[in-house]
Order: C-alpha cells, then structure tokens, then sequence
C-alpha cells in the first residue's frame, strides 16, 4: 500500500493521499480502534475539526484538527461536508470545513473510510438497543440487582461505567417511567445542569460520546423531579432523590403554585422534611389553616406562594401583578384568616413550611 501511494503521489497527489487514508483506517479498523480515534483521525488527516453525531444510539464525539477532544452541543452545520452511516441514511459524520473551502477529493475519502469503520464500531458496541429500554432502565436503578447486572445495562444504554468521570442523574416525572441524562464530564459533584427556564435541563453528553436513554429536549412537561449526578453504579441513590424531589413540586398554577421543577441537590436540609410528613397522611395544622383560608379567597395561594419566594413585597407584587398596596390589602386579609402574620420574618418561615408541607402531604 505504501509503494502504491508513493508511486500514485508521483502521478496525481490527490490519489496518492486517498491511498494512503484508506490504508490508515484499515489499519484502525484492524486494531479495533474506538470511536473517538476514528474521529481523530478523521480529523488530523483532513486538518480540521471533525465530528460524529448518531442521534439513534445518542453517539457524540467532536475533535479538533490538533487530536483534542472537545465535544459540542451545536447542530452540524449543513453546509460542511458530511458522510452517513448507512446508504441513504442521514448525515453522521462531519469535517468542518468553512464555506469558502473548496471540496476536496481527499475530504471526500475520509468521510468515506471513516464513516464505514464507524458504522462497523458501532454495531459491535452498540448493536440497535433502544436507548430506553425501559428493563435496562429498571435493572439499571435497581439497588438489589446484581452489580454486574447493572454495569451491562449502564454499557446498552450508552453510558460508561468503566470511566471514572462518567456521571449521570435520574428524571422523575410526574407520570411516565424515570429516565437517565448524562451530566457534563467537569461535573466531578452533584451539580450539574440547571434549567434555563422552567423547563428542561442543558443537553450534555457524557465522557464516552454517548448520550443517555433521553436528551433534554426531550424531557415530559409537567412536575419533574431531578437526581443529583452521581457515578453510575450510584444511580439508584440519585433516582431515590428524584423521587424526593418529586413531592417538593407543583403543577405551577394559581390553585397548585410553586415551582413544576425540582433539584434533589438544591434542597439541602429542607430535604428533611420529606421524612417527616408522609404522602396521603394527615397534614399538619399550618397546612389544615393555609386550605381553609385559600377556600375563602381563590386569589390567597398565589399570593401567599409570591410572599414566600421572592424576596421583597414590592417582588411579590410584580411576580403576582399587583399594586403594591392591593397586596399589602390581601395580606391583612390573609393574616385574618390564618391566624399568624406573615409579614415577620418567623411568619414567613412558617408561611413557607406551611407551603412545603402542603406539597409534601399530598396522597
């Protein structure tokens, strides 16, 4: 192969650098090479950054033209030039190139020699597994499963539980089965990914350029309780906090405020009280006072809700859109029909164990 692309060289450089690629990725397909060397490669031999994205098995590697890894959540841009997997099938593997470049035959042999060797990788690591699969879901959170067990079902869903920076968190939604999202790989905690609205969390992918059983945007609407990020034979802990984090929620109207979203590792010690008023049992009589004022007077959880969560009276008014004086008015009115202030930095502690506790003592 050598001699031929020095003889090929001689004659047509274009040709000669085309043998000499397709003898390279034999030669990482030979050796079993992962993904992210064919796309190091890929990237090195065309002198610019390259990039995989299978969304079917949630596959995610960017390198750049020096070999470093640096993955990327931006969409590909259409215009570079891009090879798929699969004949006919979408675009998966990407050089980028800027606009101004002309296309190159060489690109061209790189995309097509790596993109096979990609696909081969893949159906040998990967396979079709749905990514989820809700049985490796359930083995995978499953603290009484057998370890190995667990760590087959962590590998089929996409993760790596061999890499000691591989971190993930557990969804609980309010009505569905949980789900498993990667936390960014300089996530070495339980932070993680914040929503950016009252919505779903950042897209990330973890160490290996997989991503887990469900990307952010595709997260359920409604009530969500969200797991700290922890190792991944650890994801039962993180799916027993979302769980916890659950019952803090609310569906975010006038009649249930509070907010739809809810981080287990943002809780802290209010935590605590999740242990101490059970699900359906009998609430406690701050929780029995803030009912029967709010029967009286449709507009008094809203408002009550705005007082606890922001941090002024004149924040409050805003959040509920009102006068500052008209919610001076409904809380004289409120204090009535509660029998305790809540104007008083002790009456909005109260006011606000009332509210959690409302939530929490939910059936």
């Amino acid at each position: 192969m050598k001699e031929l692309a020095g003889r090929l060289t001689a004659l047509d450089p274009d040709a000669g650098a085309a043998v000499r690629v397709i003898g390279y990725f034999d030669r990482l397909a030979e050796s079993r090479a992962g993904l992210e060397a064919l796309v190091r490669g890929a990237a090195v031999l065309a002198g610019c950054a390259a990039r995989l994205v299978d969304a079917e098995r949630r596959v995610r590697v960017r390198v750049e033209a020096d070999g470093t890894r640096r993955d990327s959540v931006s969409p590909p841009d259409p215009a570079w030039p891009s090879a798929a997997l699969t004949p006919g099938g979408a675009s998966a593997l990407w050089l980028e190139r800027t606009a101004d470049a002309a296309p190159s035959v060489v690109d061209a042999v790189i995309l097509e020699r790596a993109a096979g060797v990609v696909r081969l990788v893949l159906d040998r690591t990967r396979g079709r597994v749905p990514a989820d699969d809700p049985e490796l879901i359930e083995t995978l959170l499953d603290v009484t499963a057998p370890e190995a067990a667990r760590l087959h079902a962590a590998r089929r869903l996409g993760l790596d539980p061999a890499d000691p920076a591989t971190r993930a968190r557990v969804l609980a939604p309010l009505d569905g089965r949980p789900r498993v999202v990667a936390a960014p790989r300089e996530t070495t905690g339980t932070s993680g990914p914040r929503p950016v609205s009252d919505g779903d969390p950042q897209a990330v992918t973890d160490s290996s350029g997989t991503q887990p059983p469900h990307t952010d945007t595709e997260l359920p609407a409604g009530r969500l309780g969200i797991g700290p990020a922890v190792p991944v034979l650890d994801l039962p802990r993180s799916w027993a906090a979302a769980r916890t984090a659950l019952r803090f929620t609310a569906d975010g109207t006038a009649q249930d405020p509070g907010q739809r979203i809810v981080h287990a590792d943002e809780l802290g010690g209010i935590a605590l009280l999740a242990e101490l008023v059970a699900p359906g049992a009998e609430p406690p009589p701050d929780v029995h006072d803030v009912e029967a004022a709010a029967a009286n007077a449709p507009w008094l959880l809203a408002t009550l809700n705005a007082v606890a969560t922001t941090t002024s009276l004149r924040a409050a008014a805003t959040e509920i859109n009102v006068h500052h004086s008209t919610l001076q008015d409904r809380l004289s009115h409120a204090e009535s029909l509660l029998g305790w202030p809540v104007r008083t930095p002790q009456g909005r502690l109260r006011l606000q164990l009332a509210l959690t506790m409302r939530h929490l003592a939910r059936p």
